[in-house]
C-alpha cells in the first residue's frame, strides 16, 4: 500500500504497517551500503524486494502469529525474497527501531493530511472574516449579550486560536519527526563504530531528524504529539460549539447548508437536525480525551518497554486517524455555514439599548468623573418603569443635565459601538490567508 493511497481508516492498517517497516528495512540496506557495511549488490536486492506485493501476505500474518516478533518475521521473509543478498536484511538493527520509525513515517503523512484540512479551513475563515467585517451582531459573556461585535471579530478569534493550535502541531512534529535507531538500547552497538553515522545518514534518507540517544524509550515524542493534536480538538471543539450554539433555534444566527432530501428526524416532520457540527464535536470531544492515555505511554522503563509501548500503539491507532478525520470534518462543517445577518441584528435588539451602556458612561465620563457616570446609568436601569431603555435614558433628566437627547441615543445606538471589531477581522483575514498557503 503506497503512502498516497492512505485513508485515516487504513492509515495504521497491516498493509500500512508492514509495508512502513519494509521502507525502513529498504533504506537501512541502501545507506548500510553507502558507508560500505554491506554490499551495494545487497542493498539493491534488498530495495527490490521490499515491497509487500512480493510477499505472500497470508503466509506472513501466519508465521507472525506463530512468532509473535511482527518483524523478525517480516524480515525473514523479505530476506527469501531479496534471495543470497538476504543474508544483510536487518543488518545490526532491532524490531523497536523499525516499528517505531515506520508508525513515525505514517504519522508524518496523516501530518500532511491535516495540514491540508487546516488549510482550507483557514481559507474559508478568512473569506468570512472579510464578508462579516462589519456584520453586527451581539458579543456574550458569561452566555449574557455583553457588548456589540462584529460576527468577522468572532471568526478573528476562532482563526487566531487555531493560528496558536497549528504553532504547537509544527513543535510537535519537529519533535516526532526524528530517527529512532540505536540497535538493541540505542547505543549503536552493531555498528562498529559507524553508528552515529548510520543514524545521520539514514535520517537524512528518510528525510527525519536524527536523536542523540536513538534508543526505544522516545514515547514522550509520541505522547507530545498526541497532545498537540488534543489540544487543536480542543480549538476545534470551542469553535464547534459556539457555531453550535448560534444554530440554537432561539437564537438562530448561523444555519448548516444541508443538500437536498435531508431529513432532521424520522419522527418529526418539521425537524431539520444539524448534521456537520454535532460529528465534529464527538469527535473532538474523543480525541480531547486521549490526552490523559497518551501521557501514560511516556512512563517507559529503561532503555525498553514492551508494555508502554504497547499502549502507545494502541493509543496513536485511534488519536491519529481521529486527528485526520477531525481536521477534514471540521473544513467541511465550515464550508457548510449559513450567517444570517438579519437575525444577528434582531438578537441585538432584545437588550433594548443596554447593550451599549458602556458607550453611554464613556461619553458621560467627562462630566461626571467615570465611576459616578456608571453607577448614574446603573440606577437609572433600576428603574425605566416599563419604557424601552433608550427612551428612558434620554429622558433621564440626571443624564440629560449633561447630555442633550440627541447625544443620548447616538451613544446607545449598538451598530456604532463595536470597537475594532471591523478592523481586527480584517487583519485576522490575511493571517487565515498567510496560514492557509504555508499549510497548503
Amino acid at each position: 500500500m503506497s503512502m498516497e493511497n492512505l485513508r485515516p481508516d487504513t492509515l495504521f492498517s497491516r498493509d500500512a504497517l508492514w509495508q512502513s517497516w519494509l521502507d525502513v528495512e529498504a533504506a537501512l540496506a541502501q545507506t548500510q551500503a553507502e558507508l560500505g557495511i554491506i554490499p551495494a549488490d545487497a542493498a539493491q536486492a534488498i530495495s527490490e524486494a521490499a515491497h509487500l506485493d512480493k510477499l505472500d501476505r497470508d503466509a506472513l500474518a501466519r508465521d507472525i502469529s506463530y512468532t509473535m516478533a511482527p518483524i523478525l518475521s517480516l524480515t525473514r521473509f523479505l530476506s527469501k525474497a531479496a534471495g543470497p543478498a538476504g543474508d544483510y536484511v536487518h543488518w545490526g538493527a532491532t524490531t523497536q527501531n523499525v516499528m517505531q520509525t515506520g508508525r513515525i513515517l505514517l504519522i508524518r503523512r496523516a501530518d500532511t493530511e491535516i495540514r491540508g484540512a487546516l488549510s482550507g479551513a483557514f481559507e474559508t475563515l478568512a473569506t468570512l472574516a472579510t464578508d462579516h467585517a462589519e456584520t453586527f451582531m451581539p458579543g456574550r459573556t458569561n452566555r449574557q449579550h455583553a457588548l456589540p461585535i462584529t460576527f468577522g471579530f468572532k471568526v478573528a478569534s476562532w482563526i487566531e486560536e487555531l493560528s496558536r493550535a497549528v504553532e504547537r502541531l509544527d513543535a510537535g512534529a519537529n519533535r516526532l519527526f526524528a530517527l529512532p535507531f540505536g540497535g538493541a538500547v540505542g547505543a549503536m552497538h552493531a555498528f562498529g563504530g559507524s553508528g552515529r553515522e548510520v543514524n545521520q545518514r539514514l535520517a537524512a534518507r528518510l528525510g527525519l531528524r536524527d536523536l542523540l540517544v536513538p534508543g526505544r524509550t522516545i514515547n514522550d515524542l509520541f505522547a507530545d504529539y498526541i497532545l498537540q493534536l488534543s489540544l487543536l480538538a480542543m480549538t476545534i471543539e470551542r469553535i464547534a460549539s459556539e457555531i453550535y450554539l448560534l444554530m440554537t433555534q432561539e437564537i438562530n444566527e448561523l444555519a448548516e447548508v444541508l443538500d437536498k432530501g435531508t431529513v432532521g428526524s424520522s419522527t418529526m416532520p418539521h425537524k431539520v437536525n444539524p448534521k456537520f457540527v454535532v460529528r465534529v464535536l464527538a469527535e473532538a470531544a474523543e480525541l480531547r480525551g486521549l490526552a490523559g492515555s497518551a501521557l501514560e505511554t511516556g512512563r517507559s522503563s529503561h532503555e525498553g518497554d514492551a508494555a508502554t509501548n504497547q499502549l502507545l500503539s494502541r493509543v496513536l491507532d485511534r488519536a491519529v486517524p481521529l486527528g485526520w478525520t477531525l481536521a477534514e470534518g471540521f473544513a467541511h462543517l465550515l464550508g457548510r455555514i449559513r450567517v444570517l445577518p438579519e437575525n444577528m441584528a434582531a438578537n441585538a435588539e432584545l437588550s433594548g439599548g443596554a447593550m451599549s451602556t458602556e458607550n453611554l458612561m464613556m461619553v458621560l465620563s467627562p462630566h461626571t468623573g467615570r465611576a459616578a457616570a456608571h453607577d448614574l446609568i446603573h440606577h437609572a436601569l433600576d428603574h425605566t418603569d416599563g419604557m424601552p431603555i433608550v427612551e428612558s435614558l434620554s429622558q433621564n433628566p440626571t443624564i440629560r443635565a449633561h447630555l442633550d437627547e440627541g447625544a443620548i441615543r447616538s451613544a446607545l445606538d449598538p451598530a456604532q459601538y463595536c470597537g475594532d471589531s471591523a478592523s481586527i477581522a480584517l487583519q485576522a483575514s490575511e493571517l487565515a490567508n498567510r496560514l492557509s498557503t504555508q499549510l497548503r
